[in-house]
């Protein structure tokens, strides 16, 4: 049983390192950089804001040139490959419209992670809403227009 144990954290490590290398390579603006086109970043975003509080609680987001991060529980027995469909679907379909183009927008597959805790939650947020100023895209995460940090500092809930 060892060996499983053993086997399972080197699997980890291994799934962790590619995805930090898949995060440095998107990070240099590698790849179709469709969502720094801010007719379709703004269409996603709002996309993603819609059906918060009824399908899924949407607890932070940045919009990258190339890639968008969520951190996003489901709501309702709505299961998160549903609601990962959902939105891929009407978001491709919308900016290829708008880009008047054909063929896949999104890559087929996801990453996911299950939060473990209210730390993992916290530190999960911040990488999320930290991803611009890594790519060296702006100073701060609230300058980020694209994001759940912009949009907390600019568009404060209502009493």
């Amino acid at each position: 049983m060892k060996w499983k144990a053993e086997l399972a954290r080197e699997s980890e490590q291994v799934e962790d390192k590619l995805r930090w290398k898949i995060e440095a390579y998107l990070d240099q603006g590698c790849g179709a950089c469709h969502l720094s086109n801010a007719h379709i970043a703004n269409m996603v975003e709002n996309a993603l804001l819609n059906f918060d509080g009824e399908r899924y609680r949407l607890s932070a987001w940045v919009l990258m040139p190339n890639r968008v991060h969520l951190l996003v529980a489901p709501c309702y027995a709505r299961s998160l490959s549903d609601i990962m469909h959902s939105l891929k679907s009407y978001t491709a379909q919308e900016a290829n419209k708008h880009l008047g183009r054909k063929g896949r927008f999104w890559f087929e597959d996801y990453f996911d992670r299950y939060i473990r805790n209210a730390r993992h939650f916290e530190n999960a947020l911040s990488y999320i809403e930290n991803n611009p100023v890594r790519a060296r895209l702006c100073p701060s995460a609230s300058e980020w227009r694209f994001g759940s940090a912009w949009h907390r500092k600019h568009m404060p809930l209502s009493a």
